[in-house]
């Protein structure tokens, strides 16, 4: 059953002369500190319909992305994942598709996307991250793609890791699995801007609410611009995972590898 408090919303009124009375930024919060935000599929599924919400009222200007306490994202649950039968692969398939979806939401939004990047975010809550239109984040924040620790080969990670760092980086990324801290995170883009600690979720409301005030059309269509040169290469992706996560999860090692991330021994 969904939690219904993993997913927060908070409305932020926009007060401006030229904005229609009511206006305001949606603040998106993932809210599972314990767990360092790591997400399941219901909990993905309620950010999804948070997103449509908000992307469907005319009176969000912007929307911020963050996370509960001193994450941002942490990833995929493991403990989800580790119990996927290999013979199952609609399962593995279900599984990519649910990010497909979520990414293309997240993507699709018509209105200005800045995530407040408050600690780490790794995995797939890294490439929930660079789907935002900018990341304000410090430099204290850890972020990257360990996914092939724990057994599962880095598809859709590759793709949102490319435009921005290029096939060098990318490669060390998604082979070493390594994390950077906030401060090589911006001097490689990962990081739109550094502020201190207590400023970032600060700082992206106020950022997101300067985009707010700017003329929504021209906002839109300059985002649908951008979307639509790399769209393909995200169907791409999302294809070649279930094909790739299929053929792991068939064969046992991810699930054994989350086992073991589970029981504490980590590579």
């Amino acid at each position: 059953m969904t939690d219904p408090t993993a997913v927060l919303v908070a409305h932020h009124p926009v007060a401006a002369d030229d904005l229609p009375a009511g206006a305001y930024v949606a603040e998106v919060t993932l809210n599972r500190p314990e767990k360092l935000n790591a997400w399941t599929a219901d909990m993905r599924a309620a950010l999804v319909s948070a997103l449509r919400t908000a992307d469907a009222d005319a009176s969000c200007r912007a929307v911020v992305l963050t996370g509960a306490g001193r994450a941002f994202c942490a990833g995929q649950d493991l403990a989800e994942t580790a119990a996927i039968d290999p013979d199952d692969h609609a399962a593995a398939e279900a599984w990519i598709d649910d990010f497909g979806l979520l990414f293309r939401v997240v993507r699709g939004l018509a209105k200005p996307v800045i995530a407040a990047v408050n600690g780490v975010a790794a995995g797939s809550g890294f490439q929930f991250s660079l789907l935002a239109d900018l990341r304000i984040g410090h430099a204290g924040v850890r972020m990257g793609q360990p996914e092939v620790l724990s057994g599962i080969p880095s598809i859709t990670g590759i793709w949102a890791m490319w435009g921005i760092l290029g096939r060098a980086k990318t490669t060390e990324f998604a082979l070493t699995g390594r994390l950077v801290d906030g401060t090589e995170a911006h001097r490689l883009g990962l990081l739109s801007r550094l502020v201190d600690e207590e400023q970032v979720r600060d700082e992206a409301i106020a950022e997101a609410t300067r985009l707010a005030a700017l003329p929504p059309g021209a906002v839109a269509l300059t985002k649908g611009r951008i979307r639509e040169l790399d769209d393909a290469g995200l169907d791409e992706a999302v294809a070649a995972a279930k094909k790739v996560h299929t053929a792991a999860y068939a064969t046992g090692e991810p699930q054994a590898e989350m086992a073991r991330f589970l029981a504490g021994r980590r590579r």
